[in-house]
C-alpha cells in the first residue's frame, strides 16, 4: 500500500495529466454533431499516431523493473495501433463508396 502510494506522489503530474485528457477527450467526442465526426476521425488517427510515439518513448526511457510503466506504454502501443489500424480500414472503405462504378 505505501508503495502505490509512494507512486502517486511521485508521479502526481503525471496522473493529473491523465484526468485533464480524459475529460477533454470525453468533452470533445460528445459535443461534435454527427456531420463532422469523419474529420474528427482523421484527427483521430493523426493523434494515435503521437500516442503510439509517446508510448515507444515511455517503454525506452523506463527501467527494467518499473512494470506500471511498461504495461501503460504497451497498452498506448496496442491500443494506438488498434485505432490507427481501425481508422484506416474505415476510411479505405469510405473512399471505395465516392469511387465512380
Amino acid at each position: 500500500m505505501l508503495e502505490i502510494l509512494d507512486y502517486l506522489k511521485d508521479h502526481v503530474l503525471m496522473i493529473n495529466l491523465l484526468i485533464i485528457t480524459i475529460y477533454l477527450g470525453f468533452e470533445v467526442i460528445s459535443k461534435v454533431p454527427t456531420v463532422l465526426h469523419t474529420p474528427l476521425m482523421s484527427g483521430s488517427n493523426a493523434i494515435s499516431g503521437i500516442v503510439i510515439i509517446g508510448a515507444i518513448i515511455l517503454v525506452r526511457q523506463a527501467d527494467a523493473t518499473d512494470y506500471l510503466t511498461l504495461g501503460l506504454g504497451a497498452l498506448g502501443v496496442v491500443l494506438g495501433t488498434i485505432n490507427v489500424v481501425g481508422g484506416h480500414a474505415v476510411t479505405n472503405r469510405m473512399l471505395e463508396m465516392f469511387k465512380k462504378k
